[in-house]
């Protein structure tokens, strides 16, 4: 019998390590090759790793909670052998398992890319990517002290009458971003912003929760000490204060490290600033006929679902926004289709997420899958490759109340749409003022890709087909 050891593959998004959400065996339970063996979470999703070995699981490397490095051994399965050529005779390998090791081979040659969320195609450029060097494990990092959980963070999102709305107002955030860790705490008696996090930046893990339970159970047996009133009390007290900016003269009321989802979304933002040249329209629209078509069907498609729709032929219409700019060759690139991603507010953050292959749906399939797509994002279990196949994003914030935004565009793709709430106000319909449904877009564009002229055609394509959806439709 031979054994063979899986590392925690590549996710194909980017990151280096993932915590151990919950294994889907255990040690002798017999797996099939790509059967689901553990849910891991990363910083922007959670997803199922499968095996690619067939055989009896002999050994799993981490525990529920912890947080592995890629290229860290994951699970070991002993293959079995028939008994006349287990002796003197080299370990088989499976066909299915060679496919596997030729798939993790594939794309970008980094050498364990897990199977179904290996790179995209839709990121390709004709050049090759170079490998990423893998970290060593990392040990548990210091606890971060309780006053540095949380941080005041503003709601941001997406939608009027839409799945992929989010809520207004500011609240403060935990540095976790599993609800199973929520729920654990919750269920202990416990407030998760008083938890330490000992994974990377600060991130609250299971192994934290079970930890502070059993500091609590111990202080709860540990008799009360008498106060001190030594000079050395005295300093230590003074030293615990809380430290002074030394620009402003303010107390810091808190620290919070960033975790893995908030460096990504920091260094994605940053990097788009720093190199597209954007430029921002924007344009009225009058939504009457639009909101009376959604009305008039309570069981059909949401707004949002007409709004991609128009969207996706203003794409048609000027491909130029449907792609990228390969700044190492000095091409600009065209994509044969349309991913479409949608801004979806969660409680780990802002997400975009991708309807894949929007333009072969209709209205109502689109729908489907962004309702579909909005549950996905908010429990965490949107695939790796939904994450990072976006070429086009639109963003619904009209729950927020608000009525514009200049956008920034989700690199590397070079354009982005922004739809405002819907408001009755006066409008002038043939020399009368009557009230009419008004919302604005916004429209954040590469100005490298197109001029002002092609950015104001694809608005008045969105903007005639939200006035009037019907003739729309029917030339759809």
């Amino acid at each position: 019998m031979s054994t063979q050891t899986f590392d925690l593959p590549d996710l194909g998004e980017g990151l280096t390590e993932a915590e151990v959400v919950r294994w889907l065996v255990a040690v002798g339970d017999t797996v099939a090759v790509d059967q689901p063996v553990v849910e891991v979470e990363t910083a922007k999703s959670v997803v199922e790793v499968p095996s690619p070995f067939a055989g009896t699981v002999s050994e799993l490397h981490g525990d529920e909670g912890e947080v592995m490095a890629v290229g860290r051994p994951l699970i070991s399965v002993a293959a079995d052998e028939p008994a006349d050529t287990a002796r003197n005779a080299a370990p088989a390998v499976s066909p299915e398992a060679e496919r596997y090791r030729e798939e993790e081979r594939a794309g970008t040659g980094s050498g364990n890319v897990l199977i179904g969320y290996g790179t995209p195609d839709t990121q390709a450029t004709g050049r090759r990517r170079r490998p990423r060097t893998r970290p060593p494990a990392r040990g548990a990092q210091p606890s971060v002290p309780a006053a540095g959980v949380g941080a005041a963070v503003p709601a941001t999102g997406s939608g009027t009458d839409s799945p992929a709305a989010g809520s207004s107002g500011t609240r403060r955030v935990p540095l976790v971003t599993s609800p199973l860790v929520r729920q654990m705490a919750r269920e202990a008696g416990l407030r998760i912003a008083d938890v330490p996090g000992s994974g990377p930046g600060g991130l609250i893990t299971r192994r934290d929760v079970r930890a502070a339970v059993e500091s609590a159970r111990a202080d709860a047996a540990t008799p009360p000490r008498a106060p001190e009133t030594s000079d050395a009390a005295t300093s230590a007290t003074a030293g615990a204060e809380a430290a002074t900016d030394a620009r402003t003269g303010l107390a810091e009321a808190s620290r919070t490290p960033m975790n893995g989802f908030r460096k990504a979304v920091a260094a994605s933002l940053s990097r788009s600033r720093r190199e597209i040249p954007e430029a921002t329209v924007w344009v009225d629209v009058d939504a009457t006929d639009l909101v009376r078509l959604r009305r008039s069907d309570p069981d059909g498609p949401g707004l949002l679902a007409y709004v991609a729709r128009f969207v996706v032929a203003g794409l048609r219409a000027f491909p130029e926004l449907n792609g990228l700019v390969d700044t190492e060759r000095g091409e600009l690139v065209q994509y044969d289709g349309i991913n479409l991603g949608l801004a979806v507010q969660t409680d780990r953050g802002l997400v975009a997420p991708a309807v894949m292959g929007a333009h072969e749906l209709t209205t109502r399939a689109l729908d489907a899958r962004i309702r579909e797509l909005t549950r996905q994002a908010r429990e965490g279990t949107v695939s790796p490759a939904q994450m990072n196949a976006g070429t086009f994003t639109l963003n619904n914030y009209g729950s927020l109340r608000v009525d514009g935004s200049a956008a920034i565009i989700n690199h590397p793709q070079v354009a982005i749409l922004g739809l405002g709430r819907i408001l009755d106000r006066p409008w002038i319909v043939d020399g009368e003022v009557v009230a009419r449904k008004i919302t604005q877009l916004s429209f954040a564009f590469d100005h490298r890709v197109c001029d002002g002229g092609a950015a104001a055609g694809f608005m008045r394509v969105v903007a005639d087909a939200m006035e009037d959806p019907a003739a729309a439709i029917a030339d759809l």
